[in-house]
Order: C-alpha cells, then sequence, then structure tokens
C-alpha cells in the first residue's frame, strides 16, 4: 500500500488518525471544494503531506511525503507506550513497537544486554527480560506485565549514568580489529535505480575483498529471482553471520541540481541511540569515496532504515551519486570512476578492521 497527496479514502484517514495522536497535526483539512460529499478526513491534503514529513524526519525515514510500507509500519509502532500492553516474545511474528524500543533501552541500561534498541522483542530482548526478572524475583515467563513495570520504576531511580551498551559496541569493535582477511561482509547492490551501476561496483568490492582472504556474500546472488526487502536482507545478514553489511545505491530526484556521495548509519536523527561503530565505519567509507572519485561529499548521516535498523552488526548504505545530476551520471557510468569507488569501498573496510 502506497498513499500519497492527493488521494482519498479509509487508508488516508487511518494515517491522519495516527499522526493527530502524535500531535504532529495541528489544523483540520480543509473541505474539498468540488465534491460537497467529500469527507475531509480521507483526503491527503497539503497539512497532511507536511505532518507526514515530518514524522518521516523525526524518525529518520526517507523524507518523501509518500506513506509507504516502511512509513506506515513506523507509524503503528509510534502509537504504543510502555505500559500500553503486555509484551512477550512471539516467535515468527515479533512484536514492534516504541514500547519495545523503550523497554530494551531500559534493561540495557540496567546491564541486562537486550541488544539494540530497534523496537523488535527478538531473542535477546526475551534473554534479558527474563533475566532481570529472576534477578528481582519475579516469574521467570518472559512476560513484561504490571509486574515487571513496577521493578522499572523501583531500579530506575536508583541506576543513573553509564553507557552499557556503548561498552559493549567497544568490546564488539576490538573483536573486527582483527584484519580484514577473517571477516565475512555481505555487499548488498541496489536493485532498483542504477540496478547495473551498484552491481558493478559490488562485484569490484567482492574481487577486492576476496584477495586479502575474506568471505564476500552478495544479497543479488542469496535472493535469486525474489527481490528481498530492506527486513528481510538485514534477516539474511544475521543468519548468515556477516561480520559488516555494505548497501550500495545510486539515487535520483526530479531536479538536476543535487550532487554527491553520502553514507548513512543507523541511528536516530535527534543524536539518540545509534550504531557508533557504524557511524565510524560511514565516516570512513565517506572520506575515500569523496577523496578518489571526487565526488561533492555530503558527509554522513544517521537513519533509521530497516536494513540499517534490524542488521545487528555494524552496517551502513553507501549512495554514490544522483543519477538525476548530469555530472554524477557521468561520473556513475564511467568504469574507471566505478573501479575508484570499489577501491574507495574495499580500502575503508581494510581500515576499519585494521589491528590496534
Amino acid at each position: 500500500m502506497v498513499i500519497r497527496r492527493g488521494d482519498t479514502g479509509a487508508a488516508v484517514a487511518e494515517v491522519r488518525a495516527r499522526l493527530a495522536h502524535l500531535g504532529l497535526l495541528q489544523f483540520s483539512p480543509t473541505q474539498n471544494p468540488t465534491d460537497s460529499n467529500a469527507n475531509p478526513d480521507d483526503v491527503f491534503d497539503d497539512d497532511l503531506d507536511i505532518a507526514v514529513r515530518t514524522f518521516q524526519q523525526e524518525r529518520g525515514l526517507t523524507v518523501d511525503g509518500i506513506v509507504g510500507p516502511q512509513t506506515f509500519r513506523r507509524l503503528d509502532e509510534a502509537r504504543w507506550q510502555l505500559g500500553d500492553r503486555v509484551l512477550r516474545f512471539v516467535p515468527g511474528h515479533l512484536m514492534t513497537g516504541d514500547d519495545v524500543a523503550e523497554l530494551q533501552r531500559r534493561l540495557n541500561e540496567l546491564g541486562f544486554n537486550s541488544g539494540r534498541a530497534d523496537g523488535f522483542f527478538g531473542t535477546n530482548t526475551d534473554l534479558a527480560l527474563r533475566e532481570l526478572q529472576r534477578g528481582v524475583g519475579l516469574a521467570t515467563d518472559g512476560i513484561c506485565g504490571p509486574e515487571c513495570f513496577k521493578a522499572f520504576d523501583r531500579l530506575m531511580r536508583t541506576v543513573s549514568g553509564g553507557n552499557p551498551e556503548r561498552l559493549r559496541e567497544k568490546v564488539h569493535m576490538a573483536s573486527l580489529q582483527t584484519g580484514i582477511a577473517d571477516k565475512v561482509v555481505l555487499i548488498d547492490p541496489g536493485n532498483d535505480l542504477g540496478e547495473n551501476i551498484c552491481q558493478s561496483v559490488a562485484e569490484r568490492v567482492e574481487g577486492r575483498l576476496a584477495a586479502l582472504g575474506t568471505q564476500v556474500l552478495l544479497t543479488r546472488s542469496a535472493q535469486r529471482a525474489k527481490a528481498m526487502d530492506e527486513a528481510e536482507r538485514a534477516d539474511f545478514a544475521n543468519r548468515t553471520g556477516a561480520d559488516l553489511v555494505i548497501s550500495i545505491h545510486v539515487t535520483q530526484v526530479e531536479s538536476k541540481v543535487p550532487a554527491g556521495a553520502a553514507t548513512f548509519y543507523f541511528g536516530a536523527p535527534d543524536g539518540g541511540p545509534h550504531s557508533a561503530n557504524g557511524r565510524a565505519l560511514a565516516e570512513l567509507i565517506q572520506e575515500e569515496l569523496c577523496r578518489r572519485t571526487f565526488a561533492i561529499d555530503c558527509r554522513t548521516h544517521p537513519r533509521t532504515w530497516d536494513l540499517l535498523r534490524l542488521t545487528r552488526v555494524p552496517a551502513v548504505r553507501v549512495e554514490l551519486g544522483y543519477l538525476s545530476n548530469p555530472m554524477d551520471a557521468g561520473r556513475l557510468s564511467d568504469v574507471k570512476m566505478q573501479d575508484a569507488s570499489a577501491e574507495a569501498i574495499a580500502t575503508a573496510l581494510k581500515r576499519f578492521c585494521a589491528p590496534r
């Protein structure tokens, strides 16, 4: 389901209601003067477009004003606050929401490792919750209900300071800094825009890393005829035991003016939870890429796209440039520049994993 400005119907009314619940809609929509029977709540008007874009900006999503599957899912997650419902691990149908993310943050702050606060109630969260229950004398059933909420209130008042998640990332970083030869790297060439360019760069990165003894996996070959969405690619990375994930893309917009390369890592735009290791890797790739390809430096940025959010190891998305910009398009189609892009990514990976 994809809805955008100008659309009408029950789905639009649902999006409007969820944004209003979050306080992002301050004005009532204007009745369409050409349709006396139209319900203004069912119209995707300018006010709703602004609210959608604001939500996307706050959540670290692509800001396009279009409510696609990822934006709609994040709207659904945003309606839950910790204490609104009972939480538990449900294999095959994981509970998701802001309440799950808050539970994970609290567990991590108390020293119970629930993994990244990604808002998905998985096995790590289940184990951390049971450990907490055992420690405070509750039934270790993995159910986060009223008794757990009370325990959190008691404990959070006595525990402050420290950053266990950051310490765990430092330990993980040390395990990665043993050279590139013993690593498993998953390369994810974009399969939408500039597919051939992304595949070409990905294969060139694969060749360089394989020559160093690195095991390289490509999502394009893994998916065969079936296209995987971001969540499925993240699951593939987690199941294959990848140490690092690099997603390679190009982009395109209506204007011919935007140009340059950018690299993204998991993180909240407001400076909240983020992957410190992912950020370090993104900065190395961005530095090498701009130096070797002469692309305009659009810097590194935090985002909460599913591939970055759900992958349990450092993951970055590299945007090589804009096909809509004539200069970038020429650079991206140049085989020498594709080779330079691959060299930049491979060099950054070697630097990231180099022993300290």
